[in-house]
């Protein structure tokens, strides 16, 4: 049966809204990494950022069961020129290596956050909590967004005195989680220095509580009644 654009006496249309909004665990903690060196000597300052950078690879990778994924960003190397003088005079070159590290096991997230801002001249960045694209989170969310639209339409079919007759379209407008937030516990500022040297004893690992994330879902939906007495 082909229904008119617009509903009709005998067809009339009905158009709803469904939404949905879950708040759940993280299921990702992203740290980012930047490894620095600085040298008056370019060879001099490439191998320190590689010593650097190799033991951050190390020690990160030392928690392989935790780790979910470990990237190499940007690399540069940067010479700084003489402030003074037209020559082209270099004063020192400042190497900067970026990582990033997605953990799946947060009960290490705090031993591993503590022990790189332990290490020379490296920054952290986060956490930052997040979900998996295919968690089963979202596609809940989708599927109580559509069960509200249809409970929705029958509501206001019933407060006609009728029923659904059919369903004629049903729009995905979008089932997405926020941008990443930073998360930070306690001491969770302390994730963000950067330390320029080992402490002579380590620290206590930091009490990092994860954000819970809110997943949120809409559909359009539009259903034809059969016609109410009115």
């Amino acid at each position: 049966m082909t229904h008119p654009p617009h509903g009709t006496p005998e067809a009339p249309r009905l158009a709803v809204r469904g939404e949905a909004r879950l708040e759940v665990d993280p299921e990702v903690a992203r740290l980012d990494i930047t490894v620095s060196a600085r040298g008056t000597d370019r060879h001099d300052a490439l191998a320190q950022l590689t010593r650097r950078n190799n033991a951050t690879l190390e020690l990160v990778r030392s928690y392989a069961d935790a780790v979910h994924k470990l990237e190499t960003g940007a690399f540069s190397l940067t010479p700084e020129l003489g402030r003074h003088g037209r020559t082209e005079r270099v004063r020192a070159y400042h190497g900067r290596v970026h990582l990033t590290a997605h953990l799946t096991d947060f009960t290490a997230l705090g031993e591993l956050t503590t022990r790189l801002a332990g290490n020379e001249l490296t920054r952290l960045g986060g956490p930052w909590w997040d979900l998996h694209p295919d968690s089963p989170a979202h596609r809940e969310a989708r599927q109580l967004a559509v069960r509200e639209a249809v409970q929705r339409a029958r509501e206001y079919a019933e407060a006609l005195g009728t029923t659904l007759d059919s369903l004629l379209e049903l729009a995905d407008i979008g089932a997405e989680s926020p941008a990443p937030q930073p998360g930070f516990g306690r001491a969770g500022r302390g994730a963000r220095r950067a330390l320029g040297g080992n402490a002579e004893e380590e620290p206590a690992p930091l009490d990092l509580e994860p954000q819970r994330q809110t997943v949120h879902a809409q559909v359009n939906a539009r259903f034809t009644l059969h016609p109410p007495r009115l």
